[in-house]
């Protein structure tokens, strides 16, 4: 649900929603690089594409989860306020990690 909300809210144009559901220390990077949390999605560079939500694929291990889309994959951790999205606008790189746009350290 937190994946699809963030995608819709990509979709939207609303960074600010967006932004709302990224995980605590996401929200604080994201905002500590663009000035404003709700301009940092907008502001990057080629933009977060709003992969299609129908088409995910998620993988949960415990409190961390992987939602794969067409082209983009988010990673998710679970808060006691619900799922936050950690990583975004993610995309697989051979024999590396992700190379991730929207990230906290």
């Amino acid at each position: 649900m937190a994946a699809r909300n963030f995608q819709t809210a990509l979709s939207e144009a609303d960074s600010g929603r967006a932004c709302a559901l990224l995980a605590p220390q996401t929200r604080q990077e994201v905002a500590s690089d663009a000035g404003d949390c709700a301009k940092g999605p907008a502001q990057e560079q080629p933009p977060i594409a709003a992969g299609d939500a129908a088409d995910a694929v998620a993988e949960v291990h415990g409190r961390q989860a992987m939602v794969r889309l067409s082209g983009d994959a988010l990673f998710l951790s679970q808060f006691d306020a619900g799922w936050k999205v950690v990583a975004a606008g993610c995309t697989p790189r051979p024999d590396t990690p992700f190379d991730r746009k929207v990230k906290g350290s």
